[in-house]
């Protein structure tokens, strides 16, 4: 990454730069589909500089996970806030937000199943269950306010349905696929609280 004559290094926004590009890599080709070597090349560093702000490609990893869990939280909670009160536009957001995040050419399914599955290692099986748990709260919220006789074990359900329907985005194809969610995230909603009407 050349500095140009008469500029300084900003350390903070080198890493800020090596983590955004080195995170469209490694979502492209998976944790264990590029070499160091290689993914230097990709994002434009030596491997003398990726180490000092990562330390290791698992550093790297690791630092790349916790900022995409706490993008897509973010994300996922502006569409909730931006739908209103009522608990089941919340909902229909959600899935919705996913079905246009499965729509996008990139869409590879989930970064954090991705690497729990490829990195078979503590961190990042831990970096993954702090990410679900972000989903768990988000939606035991909807679960709430929506009057949920246990709003944990409907939330819980809801995640089953969001994971399950990134993995058939994933895999099987996105036509469809967030829709097919959302129908069925309204229908337990419906069936957990039986004095809201159904919506179709």
């Amino acid at each position: 990454m050349p500095v140009a004559k008469g500029s300084t290094i900003d350390p903070e926004r080198t890493r800020a730069t090596i983590l955004e590009a080195a995170t469209l890599v490694l979502y492209e080709r998976g944790l264990d589909g590029i070499g160091v070597t290689e993914l230097c090349a990709r994002v434009g560093v030596s491997k003398e500089t990726l180490y000092r702000h990562f330390g290791t490609k698992d550093g790297l990893v690791q630092a790349m996970l916790e900022a995409r869990s706490e993008r897509v939280s973010t994300w996922l909670a502006a569409a909730v806030a931006a739908a209103g009160d009522d608990p089941a536009d919340q909902l229909t957001a959600v899935f919705d937000a996913l079905q246009r995040w499965y729509d996008e050419p990139v869409f590879r399914g989930c970064a954090m199943m991705n690497a729990a599955a490829q990195h078979h290692v503590e961190a990042v099986r831990a970096i993954t269950a702090r990410h679900l748990g972000r989903y768990l709260e988000l939606l035991t919220g909807i679960a709430t306010r929506a009057g949920a006789a246990d709003p944990h074990v409907l939330a819980r359900q809801l995640l089953i349905l969001v994971e399950g329907a990134t993995v058939v985005a994933a895999h099987l194809g996105p036509s469809g696929t967030g829709e097919h969610g959302r129908r069925a995230a309204l229908a337990l909603l419906s069936a957990s609280t039986p004095d809201r009407r159904p919506r179709p």
